[in-house]
């Protein structure tokens, strides 16, 4: 039985009843209705923090999705996945890959940042100083990146670009 047919959670449910009736009425081929399959599957399972099956579920959308965006989507994913297991390298390699794709994701930029960021943070703690300061300043690049994709999201980041004197621009909501 697919997942989304296991889930007791109302809203769930709904997603996954609304997201039938778009397969059925959208005019898109077999192979595309059976990626979103697999990647709603996914997004189901990794909800539930059921991480490997959610991976699986990705991969095998990623077999089938042809469309570049959708598949910079599925992978982004994957990389929240390998993130929250602490595969900090591995989601790296994923958002880019997914950035290489979709340059205009700025969740992807932020979550980049944040993992560089973490990394500078790890590395100031452990004495090195300068290695953690080139860090940062990765974490800066990609923060404005995502922050001029997105200026109404980000205060943390955009409060700590100023504090520390990484950006001088000004986003006006």
């Amino acid at each position: 039985m697919p997942r989304t047919q296991r889930n007791d959670n109302f809203i769930d449910k709904t997603f996954t009843v609304m997201a039938d009736i778009l397969l059925k009425i959208l005019p898109t081929n077999k192979q595309a209705k059976e990626a979103f399959v697999y990647y709603r599957d996914g997004m189901s399972a990794q909800a539930d923090g059921e991480y490997a099956e959610a991976m699986d579920n990705y991969k095998k959308a990623l077999e089938l999705e042809e469309d570049p965006n959708d598949r910079s989507f599925i992978i982004y994913n994957m990389g929240l996945i390998q993130a929250s297991n602490g595969e900090h390298e591995r989601a790296l390699e994923l958002y880019h890959q997914a950035l290489d794709i979709n340059p205009r994701m700025p969740q992807a930029l932020n979550n980049v940042a944040v993992i560089y960021h973490y990394q500078g943070e790890q590395l100031k703690e452990a004495g090195d100083s300068e290695a953690a300061e080139a860090l940062y300043d990765k974490a800066a690049d990609y923060w404005k990146r995502a922050i001029r994709l997105a200026p109404n999201n980000y205060i943390e980041a955009q409060n700590w670009l100023k504090t520390t004197g990484r950006s001088t621009m000004d986003v006006y909501f």
